[in-house]
C-alpha cells in the first residue's frame, strides 16, 4: 500500500513536504531493528549479518516506487522510517545535501 502526498497549492515555494523533495531519505542505510513485516525481497544483510532495506547500485530503497516515488511497502516500512519525520533536523540536514 503506498499512500500519496499532494503538495497544496497554498504552500509556500520551497515548503518542507515531502511532495516538495527527492525522496533523499529513501537513499539512507536502514537498520531493521524491529519486525514490521518488511518482505524478504527488500532484506539485505551487512557484513557483520545485521538486517537492513536492501538499495539498488544507485542507492535507493528498493522498495520505493521509482515512477510514483511512493513506499511501495508503506504499511510494513522500518521503524526508522516510520521515526523520520518530515521537517525535523535530519530530514533538513538531508535535503541539503548536494551530494546526490
Amino acid at each position: 500500500m503506498s499512500i500519496a502526498v499532494t503538495l497544496l497549492p497554498e504552500e509556500p515555494t520551497g515548503a518542507v513536504t515531502c511532495a516538495s523533495c527527492a525522496a533523499r531519505c529513501c537513499r539512507l542505510k536502514v537498520m531493521l531493528l524491529t519486525d514490521t513485516g518488511v518482505p524478504e525481497r527488500f532484506i539485505e544483510y551487512d557484513d557483520w549479518g545485521a538486517e537492513t532495506m536492501a538499495q539498488g547500485d544507485d542507492g535507493w530503497c528498493l522498495a520505493v516506487d521509482r515512477h510514483t516515488m511512493l513506499c511501495t511497502i508503506y504499511e510494513n516500512r522500518p521503524l526508522i522510517c516510520r521515526e523520520f519525520e518530515m521537517g525535523a533536523d535530519e530530514c533538513l540536514t538531508e535535503r541539503a545535501d548536494t551530494s546526490f
